[in-house]
């Protein structure tokens, strides 16, 4: 166990959290000395992982370098339900090879943060696929269909009349059952999850348990500062993203953003986060040179250290002298005498379509080996583009060749 006092392991925990229910409970527990088993459950209904993702996945792991085991647990039987927090409707099912797949993806990028060591990993299939009717029927008489209905995306979707189908409401059930299997003391959830949290609570009173504290994380915004971090929006910043694209992502976001990004997405010492904090209110930290540290710090904890480094010295390369980096693909194109360039940004695969090449093209945002394409600058010599780095916005890069 950690050698710092109760008080000093809440601060610790509190840092970044938007709420912990109820807060003396958890100082009770860490009081006791004993490890404390802190439960994610996860449903694996997507296969890629981002930052956003990974911020209770940074909280676990704060909670195992002080000393305590996380249970991790594959949803992988309440995924067939889908879990409907936030949701207008319901969600369509996957099929169990889908299932399989995610998870097995999710796991392996889980552990690129956990300690594997201090990692209880299980599926929740082992526990609620065994259930029979009669244990079903016991369980679901400890909740009432107004408990269940006080939550709100149930409670708009019921007075809007729009459909709610009676295996969404047991996924609450379901997810409260976990903390009974698991035996909890901690569970983490976004703020989006607080209801479900709260039900493994109250189901573990009602079973005479001792109940769970439950710990909610906020969302993570993505780049573009406003809305949450999501692959659908672009605003993502991946953790198998090159090391290069994670520095330049990281380098693009508010300066409002920074502390946020230090608690959620690094191990930086909370003490020292608070630091950082302070330094940028009085204004004697340069918020430029902090970013770039916090983009070094991400980068180097997933592609391991030094890493940081390098991807910064690339981002001045190609952003401050507009040099191109140093792995531009080379793409064969049918050579003809006089190419159109917005087709041709297309064929590299750096624009969707011809018409956002002439976008493009006008705005200013393609180059060619660092000189800028006039407006209009449609039609150019072969010479002009072949073997020559085609750049197109900030970050994508082709060297068109002739196909043989």
């Amino acid at each position: 166990m950690s050698a710092l006092s109760p008080k000093e392991q809440l601060h610790i925990i509190e840092s970044g959290t938007e709420a912990i229910v109820p807060a003396a409970a958890l100082l009770e527990k860490l009081g006791t000395g004993r490890p404390l088993r802190v439960k994610l459950g996860v449903d694996p209904t997507a296969p890629d992982l981002h930052l956003g993702h990974a911020v209770p996945l940074r909280k676990l792991r704060q909670f195992q370098d002080l000393g305590h085991t996380v249970v991790l647990i594959i949803g992988d039987f309440t995924a067939f339900i889908g879990d409907p927090s936030g949701r207008s409707a319901t969600r369509p099912p996957l099929t169990w090879e889908q299932i399989e797949a995610n998870a097995q993806t999710y796991i392996d990028q889980a552990f690129r943060i956990l300690d594997p060591d201090k990692t209880e990993l299980v599926r929740n299939s082992e526990w609620l696929s065994k259930l029979d009717f009669a244990e079903l029927l016991r369980i679901t008489s400890r909740f009432t269909v107004a408990r269940i209905l006080e939550r709100d995306d149930f409670a708009k979707r019921y007075a809007e009349q729009r459909p709610i189908s009676l295996h969404e409401f047991l996924y609450p059930v379901a997810q409260a059952y976990d903390s009974v299997a698991v035996r909890a003391d901690v569970e983490l959830g976004g703020t989006d999850q607080l209801f479900n949290l709260l039900a493994g609570r109250e189901l573990m009173e009602k079973q005479g348990m001792e109940p769970q504290v439950c710990l909610t994380l906020p969302l993570l915004e993505g780049t573009d500062g406003t809305l949450k971090m999501s692959k659908s929006y672009g605003n993502y910043i991946g953790l198998t993203d090159t090391a290069d694209d994670m520095f330049g992502k990281t380098m693009s976001i508010p300066d409002a953003l920074m502390v946020k990004y230090f608690r959620l997405c690094t191990t930086v010492p909370v003490e020292e986060i608070d630091e950082i904090q302070a330094g940028l209110g009085s204004g004697d930290l340069d918020p430029n040179a902090t970013k770039r540290r916090l983009g070094r710090t991400i980068v180097d904890l997933y592609h391991g250290p030094g890493a940081g480094i390098d991807a910064e010295a690339t981002f001045d390369r190609v952003f401050k002298r507009h040099e191109a980096p140093d792995d531009v693909p080379e793409v064969a194109v049918a050579r003809t005498d006089t190419i159109h360039l917005p087709a041709l940004l297309k064929e590299l695969g750096l624009v969707p379509s011809n018409a956002e090449g002439r976008r493009m093209i006008d705005g200013g945002g393609v180059r060619i080996d660092g000189e800028q394409v006039p407006a209009q600058g449609y039609d150019v010599a072969w010479e002009t583009v072949s073997g020559k780095v085609v750049q197109a916005g900030k970050r994508r890069y082709a060297r068109p060749v002739a196909a043989s």
